[in-house]
């Protein structure tokens, strides 16, 4: 499976909520080519075409934008962030972190980091839709990222 037009990353340990983020995006006709991965450990070997996704991740070329939940196995989003914002050839990758944490800690280290953007998940479905519909709209549609 080559991805090489890969515009959205969802990275999301949760089937629901991942769901719902899909659902909001296909509803704005925003969600065509998007990727979801389950772990901080699958985010990372597909945007580094290591590991399982070796020869068949991102390949160089760059999603529009990485939705990148912190609370998840193996490796956490922060750990996810750090490693992309490290990286010459990941580090202008816009990253919103979208997760259920509205931890001050949390917040501040994702900007320190390099975050773009630190949303917390609306729980109210109608509000959650909403929110990743806008997001979607801001970061596919209106966003100018450098080529």
């Amino acid at each position: 499976m080559q991805n090489n037009n890969v515009d959205i990353i969802l990275v999301e340990d949760n089937m629901d909520d991942a769901m719902l983020v899909t659902l909001s995006l296909k509803k704005n006709n925003l969600a065509n080519n998007l990727v979801h991965l389950k772990d901080g450990v699958e985010a990372l070997d597909f945007i580094f075409s290591t590991g399982t996704f070796e020869g068949k991740g991102m390949d160089g070329q760059a999603p529009k934008i990485i939705l990148l939940d912190l609370k998840m196995p193996r490796i956490n989003g922060i750990e996810v962030l750090e490693r992309l914002k490290s990286d010459a050839k990941t580090k202008v990758i816009p990253v919103v972190i979208l997760t259920s944490s509205a931890e001050d800690p949390d917040i501040k280290r994702c900007y320190e980091l390099g975050a773009n953007s630190y949303i917390v998940k609306p729980v109210e479905f109608d509000n959650f839709s909403k929110a990743v519909s806008d997001l979607g709209m801001f970061w596919l549609l209106l966003n100018h990222p450098p080529k």
